[in-house]
């Protein structure tokens, strides 16, 4: 009698061990599901994290295949380092797009959207269907690159016209002088382009189709910014505002860097 009860007890034991053990593994096993989502979530933060402000932004208003990022990412140069009296919208001219494309942009920064994508002609001695030479210089007919601020609006021979404020010396800032201004014209349109190929071209400003001028005008007049972009080499390399690029560009990848050495050290 005293050997079956001993050998109840030891079984009972050895069962009570066994049970204990499985649940002890089952704590302390990690769960799969649970490792997945946490090593995800580390991704999309880091993905996140690693891209600029400026980035964000454009993606945010939705340029991607409407305007370059190149030609986006000098203008919030631009834009972050000048003072505009109106700051809520901004105007991109893209003369790396040939004269049939859609190259202005007037773009709610504050809404992030864009308000008009239309044609617009260049000056006449800058190309035919695109423009490759520009200048600040009186009677040359050409487009002028950089940085303005919009000002009053007037009636003039080309009808209702906006002021362009050169804000480059050297660069664009003849364009009051040159009577560089945005207004409407007959050759700026989709009927030009479809007779001859291109847009015709205008003295040096950068004109608009007539149905559309008056709106534009409105919405961009007294103190917002325009950048008339190209990739153009002398422009690029005097530019005194795109150099300022190193104190907010280069600011955003420090901190890129320093998220991604964080990361690296997990």
């Amino acid at each position: 009698m005293r050997k079956t009860k001993f050998l109840v007890l030891v079984t009972t034991c050895i069962g009570l061990v066994t049970l204990i053990s499985q649940t002890t593994a089952t704590y302390l096993t990690p769960q799969p599901t649970d490792s997945i989502y946490s090593n995800q979530s580390v991704v999309d933060s880091s993905e996140k994290d690693l891209r600029t402000s400026t980035e964000i932004l454009y993606d945010e208003i939705g340029l991607e295949g409407k305007l370059k990022f190149e030609a986006f990412e000098k203008a919030m140069i631009g834009y972050e380092n000048l003072d505009f009296k109106n700051k809520d919208i901004i105007t991109v001219i893209d003369f790396t797009l040939p004269s049939t494309e859609k190259r202005m942009h007037v773009i709610d920064i504050k809404n992030k959207k864009v308000l008009y994508n239309t044609i617009v002609s260049h000056g006449r001695n800058s190309g035919e269907k695109y423009a490759t030479a520009f200048s600040n210089r009186h009677g040359s007919f050409q487009s002028s690159l950089g940085f303005y601020t919009t000002e009053n609006t007037y009636m003039g021979g080309n009808g209702y016209s906006l002021v362009l404020n050169g804000l480059e010396k050297g660069i664009n800032d003849q364009a009051k002088p040159r009577a560089v201004v945005i207004h409407g014209a007959d050759y700026c349109s989709q009927s030009v382009i479809n007779s001859t190929g291109r847009l015709g071209r205008s003295y040096g400003c950068p004109a608009l189709p007539r149905e559309l001028n008056k709106p534009i005008i409105n919405t961009i007049k007294n103190g917002t910014m325009v950048f008339i972009y190209a990739e153009d080499p002398t422009y690029l390399a005097s530019s005194k505002i795109l150099k300022k690029s190193s104190n907010t560009l280069l600011a955003q990848r420090d901190v890129v860097s320093d998220v991604d050495s964080a990361y690296s050290s997990y």
